[in-house]
Formats: structure tokens, C-alpha cells, sequence
């Protein structure tokens, strides 16, 4: 994992993190916040602004499952039509996610190593091997 000096007094992890999600989410704010504290290096990727591809919505399927990547408690999903809410196919849920991008579990978090849907410290401190 390679450093880069802040400051020159501090040390900062440069990782190839990415931080998924929507500006306006609460969770993803007090998730950026704590990225921060952590002096974690990440780019945003906000999904309305900027789809999401298939093959990466593929992979968080892979790794997390769908039914940990699909907010079923969401306003987007009570929205949904009752066929569209009985996908279980992989390429059926990553149009899903492609067209209603506000479905995923919120932030989800990607590294190099690990994803992580939703945000709970501990998992991400260990997803970002921060000890």
C-alpha cells in the first residue's frame, strides 16, 4: 500500500477506494465524514450522476449477493412494480440497478480487495485494513 505525505507531519493511505452512493444520503455523508477522519483517500462515484456499468454492478452481486446489494426497504423499491420486485435473475437485478440507480444499499464501498453495502465502521475499517 503506498503513503503519501500530508502536511508533511501526517501520513495518508492512497488506495484505489471507491465510495458509491448519492450526496443527499445521510449514511453516505457520516460514511464520507468518517473517510476522512481516517485520512482514507477515495473518489465519489455519485450513481445518478454517473451510471454505474453492468459489469461493476455484476461484480458487487458476485461478491455481497443480491439480497445484500438490493435495498428492499428503499422509496425506490416500494415503487417498483410487483414483477420488477421478483427478479432473481443476476442480469435481470443489474438492469434493475442500471435503470433505478437509488435501489442499492447506500454507500457501498469498493477497494482493491472488498466491497461492503451500507455502512458499518467496523466492517470498513476492516475492508480498508486500517487496523
Amino acid at each position: 500500500m503506498a503513503f503519501h505525505f500530508k502536511n508533511n507531519t501526517s501520513m495518508t493511505r492512497m488506495t484505489n477506494t471507491v465510495v458509491y452512493g448519492i450526496p443527499n444520503c445521510d449514511t453516505v455523508r457520516k460514511a464520507r465524514k468518517w473517510l476522512e477522519q481516517q485520512q482514507v483517500t477515495y473518489k465519489f462515484h455519485d450513481v445518478r450522476a454517473n451510471p454505474v456499468s453492468a459489469e461493476e454492478i455484476h461484480n458487487w452481486l458476485q461478491q455481497l449477493g443480491i439480497d445484500t446489494v438490493l435495498n428492499k426497504r428503499s422509496t425506490a423499491w416500494r415503487q417498483l412494480s410487483a414483477t420488477e420486485q421478483t427478479v432473481t435473475d443476476t442480469a435481470d437485478v443489474v438492469a434493475l440497478l442500471q435503470r433505478y440507480p437509488t435501489l442499492m444499499k447506500r454507500p457501498l464501498l469498493a477497494t482493491n480487495k472488498h466491497y461492503c453495502a451500507g455502512f458499518k465502521e467496523a466492517d470498513w475499517r476492516s475492508a480498508l485494513e486500517l487496523g
